[in-house]
């Protein structure tokens, strides 16, 4: 519960700037990568401790790196479609909370080796077993995307999100 403390504080924050009262939120998108050991429903665990009613609907989405994003278009797509019309939707993480794993079964002859859950589950390329960082490396390479040019443009998208509200 502790994990998604600051979570749900900057949730139950946003409610209160945007004016709305968080019995009229309908639905909750959350992006969430890491979430072994967050315990169940990490998005619902945040909208119940940042004070949202007990029927609103909660969804966690895993997409990897991509997670908060697409929880934020499904959230937009159904205020378009007028699904809805008071919507919570981000991304959260708890790194410092992953914990490393063990295989469960019968101990080998050697010992266990432990796997971190942060390297496993959210750095490293499911496909080609190589960590992210080197993808956006190989990629900006091919796309022939100087370190500058990427200096540049995380700068310019290096907005701070408290001025949206």
């Amino acid at each position: 519960m502790a994990n998604f403390l600051k979570n749900c504080h900057r949730m139950k924050a946003a409610v209160e700037r945007a004016g709305v009262d968080p019995s009229a939120v309908q639905e909750v998108y959350m992006g969430n990568v890491l979430q072994a050991n967050s315990g169940q429903a990490p998005a619902r665990q945040a909208a119940l401790f940042a004070g949202l009613s007990r029927s609103t609907p909660c969804t966690t989405i895993n997409k990897v790196c991509a997670s908060g994003m697409k929880a934020v278009m499904m959230a937009a797509q159904s205020l378009q479609t007028g699904a809805n019309e008071v919507m919570v939707a981000g991304g959260m993480e708890s790194m410092s909370n992953v914990p490393y794993y063990l295989p469960r079964g019968a101990t080998p002859y050697g010992g266990v080796k432990l796997v971190d859950g942060i390297a496993y589950d959210g750095l490293t390329d499911a496909y080609d077993k190589i960590h992210m960082g080197n993808c956006g490396e190989n990629t900006a390479r091919k796309m022939n995307i100087s370190r500058d040019e990427q200096d540049q443009y995380g700068t310019c998208v290096g907005i701070d999100t408290s001025l949206l509200w």
